[in-house]
């Protein structure tokens, strides 16, 4: 018979197993787009910005905060594609999950 420990601590391996693995991809239309700092989009026309949200946590864990922030980075990249965009910058830091990119038109 396992005892507590052993299951408390196989249960924690598999909850940080799933939390490393990202459930976002990217769309076809987001893979076109791509994230730059806010001093290289300096000649591009802004289309405006998005605010894209993810779990933080799984079960009251929290998540990778490089998980967390490469799902927000290709949430914008997808969201950027529906604004005309193809470009993102991130300009707020990342909050319980949630982050605003700009979104500009680069590519003419």
């Amino acid at each position: 018979m396992f005892n507590k420990y052993f299951l408390f601590s196989y249960i924690t391996l598999i909850i940080f197993a799933l939390s490393a693995c990202a459930s976002v991809k990217l769309t076809h239309g987001g893979e076109k787009a791509r994230l730059l700092s806010s001093g290289e989009v300096a000649n591009c026309q802004k289309r405006g910005a998005t605010t894209v949200r993810v779990k933080p946590t799984l079960m009251t864990i929290p998540r990778q905060p490089t998980v967390v922030a490469k799902e927000l980075q290709i949430l914008a990249r997808n969201s950027s594609v529906n604004m005309g965009g193809d470009t993102v910058t991130p300009i707020s830091k990342i909050d319980n999950g949630e982050q605003t990119f700009a979104v500009y038109r680069c590519v003419p």
